[in-house]
């Protein structure tokens, strides 16, 4: 009996594995079926650089937009089979092209929401020589909250610039391009120009040498039972069969995307329960006199500044090289489709209280929950087996794959890289988990000015 609890422990940890091996294999075949974010957001931007076009000065116009915002939105909205358009894009291609037969041709079928479908009418009776009519005016009363149909359908209709352009919607899409185009490319030459630096001190190894780096006296059979067995099986699979019924009587009175916030707010809070339930019981059975000072997970709260300058000082850094790994990936493979869908929700939400749960979950509990398991844990006993290198490079593979998409697996493994540089260059763990923050955070903001 004496020799049980080790003999259970590996063949739970090899179930265990095998079946993460197959959800994990399984969901990675799947996200290739998943759409892709990527179209959506490019759209959404070009939509907003042809409302901000009004408002954008001469000698800034390079930097925020593109030559002709009108012919590039009509060239990605060409390009989307008619099959696959939706009643809104329909009618935004069809007031962006000449009346004439193509304009036609895309309005011949119905809309079927009730507030387009003045606008189809009356862009099916146009003229080429028409003029804004009386009942034309009166047509954009149901287009109240989608300023782009109506400055469109204005102009398509025959109005002016000074009838269809709305200069207050115009100035807040242009502030809008600042934040989400021209702050980040500055961001991207920060980062750059500090990674060239951080080189330069390497080659010349003046670099400060890193912390000794504290593990756990865990064994990789503790590693395999925590990732394995608490993420994946427990958090992945028992935990949200168990929460079902709870889950679907809180959210069943509930519109989307409502609904699904609550959803994912809960299946996130089940998959880090049962993954802390293990790891707590792994720690409790360390000795407390073997305990460094600083604890197990190293988390080091304070000092609160170096803390926020590293993780700000990571993001920048990582930056570059995330954003290069997901262009080289699209110009060699395509997109290869499965984004998280919690950026789709985000993007098309409206609802604030939707928003707060999408924001608790992506910018609070992941970040917490996700550096604790791997750069907190896993990290540390991989270095400690087999070498820094290694030990950072798996533990950012694990934590790539742990997200689910073939697409988005190399960013995210570069991002996990960096994550890990930083864990071992900053000796505890508070930086990494305001790094994850930070980069979650500017991607959920994002998310949010271009759903807007």
């Amino acid at each position: 009996m004496r020799h049980a609890t080790p003999a259970i422990k590996i063949w739970l940890a090899t179930l265990s594995l095998i079946l993460s091996l197959v959800l994990f294999g399984l969901s990675l075949v799947d996200s290739f079926s998943k759409p892709s974010v990527t179209p959506t957001l490019s759209l959404q931007q070009q939509e907003m650089s042809l409302l901000a076009d009004p408002a954008v000065p001469e000698a800034i116009r390079p930097l925020l937009l593109r030559e002709d915002p009108k012919a590039t939105l009509l060239d990605a909205l060409g390009e989307i089979p008619l099959d696959q358009m939706n009643d809104r894009q329909r009618l935004l291609l069809a007031g962006l092209e000449s009346p004439g037969e193509e304009r036609r041709a895309l309005l011949a079928n119905p809309v079927q929401a009730p507030s387009l479908i003045p606008l189809q009418q009356a862009l099916l009776a146009s003229r080429e020589d028409g003029a804004l009519s009386l009942a034309d005016r009166e047509v954009f009363g149901s287009l109240r909250g989608d300023p782009l149909l109506q400055q469109v359908g204005c102009l398509a209709l025959g109005g002016d610039a000074d009838d269809c352009v709305n200069p207050s919607v115009a100035r807040t899409m242009a502030l809008k391009l600042v934040f989400t185009g021209v702050l980040p490319v500055g961001m991207l030459l920060v980062g750059s120009g500090l990674l060239l630096r951080h080189l330069w001190l390497l080659f010349r190894k003046t670099l400060s040498p890193w912390p000794p780096l504290q593990a756990a006296p865990l064994s990789l059979t503790d590693m395999v039972l925590l990732v394995c067995g608490g993420f994946v099986v427990l958090g992945g699979v028992c935990f949200p069969i168990l929460l079902a019924p709870l889950t679907s009587a809180i959210t069943h009175v509930m519109d989307r995307p409502l609904s699904d916030a609550v959803n994912i707010l809960i299946g996130y809070c089940a998959l880090s329960l049962s993954t802390l339930l293990v790891l707590r019981q792994q720690l409790r059975s360390l000795k407390s006199a073997d305990r460094p000072a600083g604890g197990w997970l190293q988390w080091r709260l304070r000092p609160w500044r170096s803390a926020f300058f590293q993780a700000v000082r990571g993001f920048l850094m990582v930056m570059p090289l995330v954003l290069l790994t997901g262009w080289l990936m699209v110009s060699l493979l395509g997109d290869q489709g499965g984004s998280n869908p919690l950026l789709g929700l985000v993007l098309s939400s409206k609802d604030p209280w939707a928003l707060l749960f999408f924001a608790t979950t992506a910018v609070v509990l992941a970040p917490l929950f996700e550096e604790l398991v791997f750069r907190g844990v896993l990290l540390p006993v991989l270095a400690k087996s087999f070498g820094s290198g290694w030990g950072v490079f798996t533990s950012a593979l694990v934590f790539g794959v742990a997200h689910l998409s073939v697409g988005e697996l190399p960013p995210l493994f570069v991002l996990g890289l960096g994550l890990g540089l930083l864990r071992l260059s900053s000796g505890r763990l508070l930086p990494c988990v305001l790094m994850h923050a930070l980069w979650n955070g500017v991607t959920f903001i994002n998310l949010l000015l271009l759903g807007g």
